[in-house]
C-alpha cells in the first residue's frame, strides 16, 4: 500500500501516461511485436501479436514501478503525469 492521499489516481494517471508514450515495432523473432517505454530505459516486452505485447508491456511496467517505489527510486514525469515517491512502501 502507498502512504499518500490520491495514490490511485495518480498511479492510473501515470500507467496511462506511460501506456501512451509506447513505441511498437515488428522485429524478426519469434514473438515479433516489440514494444518499449522510451523514457523508461531498459523497460521493454515482445508479444506473439501487437495486444499480446501490450499486455506483457503493462504488467512489466506495473513490475517497474513497484520495484523502483519499495527501493526509493524516484520516477521520471510522462507526458506530464507524475508519481511522487512515497514516504513509505508497505510491502
Amino acid at each position: 500500500m502507498i502512504a499518500y492521499d490520491g495514490a490511485n489516481e495518480m498511479l492510473s494517471e501515470y500507467l496511462l501516461a506511460a501506456l501512451e508514450s509506447a513505441h511498437y515495432e515488428i522485429i524478426d523473432d519469434v514473438e515479433p511485436f516489440y514494444g518499449t517505454i522510451p523514457v523508461l530505459k531498459g523497460l521493454w516486452s515482445t508479444g506473439p501479436t501487437l495486444e499480446a505485447c501490450r499486455r506483457n508491456l503493462a504488467a512489466a511496467l506495473e513490475d517497474w514501478i513497484l520495484f523502483s517505489l519499495t527501493r526509493g527510486v524516484d520516477l521520471p514525469e510522462i507526458g506530464g503525469a507524475v508519481l511522487p515517491r512515497p514516504e513509505r512502501v508497505a510491502v
